[in-house]
């Protein structure tokens, strides 16, 4: 535990460290989870001291791991003071104990806890139990810290923001950081709400300014990923990915967004690579048990072993011919089959001796003709074929948009009117479906 031990701080020295200090100790906690691991370990080594102050040093060690249930049960048994009520408040909130933990923060205020702090915690509370009203009551009590305070702007802002005052609270957030630059909660649903009303560019500047600090902030570099991500600027995308892994390597989320970047760098060329290749495989691995010939037909292709279309591209009109009981009736059949995939005895046999450039064109040749099944076949093919975005295919998923006939359906607009869903993730929609000759239905 490094970090911390840098900090100087020591929760279970002989002194409790101060709520500033305690604040700091838990950010350098969840900084790595090499920290966290250290700390679960030095707190279970002080899990078996009873003494009240050892028990509150252990409840408030248990709250910064998330251990909440645990961390209310040893701070009920704590040594009463507002370091207690407070914890203890916080732990009861995450359990969904709303006016219990209104009821310690009372508490604490008479062991002499900060007013302003202990009343916008109440707040905050009131606010995750959506009793909004409540929350106001206890704003306007301490509205005298209008633009004296960033954590008042910075919970008046989250209250408007659940009530959908977006406009409001984003004044408030800025209000919050022109106090205090370095406000990591403010600066964050700053970014968030910027991002989400399709101003990128501000909420890609907000996002930067948390992930340019310390602890790491894995919440605002995933953001910014996905930003990047949308943007096409991949590299910078996996660069926020791999600060993330790099303290957190086995973050999940972080690891599959890691695949999706990677993947989406090549989606393009790769899919179409893949899609002509499997189209042309599964036409010559075709069975010719799949056609109707007659009897005789079928029994000479059989003895002469050719069991697939890609079998009679390798042979000749003479070599059948020269076959036993293998006539000009059997001749035509075959021919006819092969005209319907725009294909010809022994055409493989002549490409092999012909320039690249000239197979070139017979493949294309042979493309064009089978146009009008390919473009059926097309526009039936899944979305997620595209290997689109994770922002892109979730607001198609809200259209109910399923195949590339579905969204060749769909304009401009209506992809815009999508809550979350801006020009760059329309821009990738067109580049993607352009790629395959498609595009978006336009108006007359």
């Amino acid at each position: 535990m490094e970090p911390i031990a840098e900090l100087g701080i020591d929760l279970f020295g002989k002194d409790l460290p101060s709520m500033d200090e305690i604040k700091m100790f838990s950010e350098a906690v969840h900084c790595s989870e090499r920290n966290q691991i250290a700390f679960s370990e030095q707190l279970e080594a002080n899990m078996g001291r009873q003494s009240p102050k050892a028990r509150l040093a252990a409840g408030i060690g248990l709250f910064i791991l998330g251990r909440n249930a645990e961390a209310a049960a040893k701070l009920q048994k704590a040594q009463d003071c507002k370091e207690k009520f407070i914890y203890l408040a916080f732990a009861l909130r995450r359990t969904g104990k709303f006016d219990e933990a209104i009821e310690k923060l009372q508490k604490s205020l008479d062991y002499e806890a900060d007013t302003l702090s202990t009343t916008l915690e109440k707040v905050a509370t009131y606010r995750d139990a959506s009793n909004f009203d409540a929350a106001a009551k206890e704003l306007k009590s301490c509205a005298n810290f209008e633009n004296v305070s960033s954590e008042y702007h910075h919970q008046l802002g989250r209250l408007q923001e659940m009530q959908g005052l977006y406009e409001e609270a984003m004044d408030n957030y800025k209000t919050a950081v022109e106090l205090s630059p370095n406000h990591q909660r403010a600066l964050f649903h700053l970014a968030y709400r910027c991002d989400l009303s399709g101003d990128e560019d501000a909420a890609i500047d907000y996002y930067t300014q948390i992930a340019s600090s310390s602890p790491v902030h894995v919440s605002a570099l995933l953001n910014l990923a996905v930003l990047y991500e949308d943007m096409g600027l991949f590299n910078k995308a996996l660069q926020c990915i791999d600060m993330v892994l790099e303290s957190h390597p086995n973050h999940q989320r972080a690891i599959l967004f890691k695949k999706d970047i990677e993947s989406s760098e090549t989606m393009f060329y790769d899919e179409e690579k893949e899609k002509k290749k499997t189209r042309k495989s599964q036409i010559l691995e075709t069975p010719i048990s799949d056609f109707e010939l007659s009897v005789r037909s079928r029994n000479c292709l059989k003895k002469m072993k050719i069991e697939t279309i890609g079998d009679l591209l390798n042979i000749t009109e003479v070599e059948l011919l020269s076959y036993k009981n293998f006539g000009e009736t059997s001749l035509r059949e075959i021919k006819s089959i092969l005209e319907t995939k725009t294909l010809r005895l022994g055409m493989a046999l002549e490409e092999k001796q012909l320039p690249p450039a000239e197979i070139s064109e017979l493949s294309e040749a042979q493309d064009e003709d089978e146009d009008e099944d390919e473009d059926e076949r097309l526009l039936n093919k899944p979305m997620d074929d595209l290997q689109l975005s994770v922002r892109a295919r979730k607001c198609l998923e809200k259209l109910d948009i399923r195949t590339l006939g579905d969204l060749t359906r769909k304009t401009d607009a209506e992809l815009l009117g999508v809550k979350n869903f801006g020009v760059t993730s329309l821009n990738e929609i067109r580049k993607a479906i352009g790629n395959l000759g498609l595009s978006l239905r336009a108006l007359d």
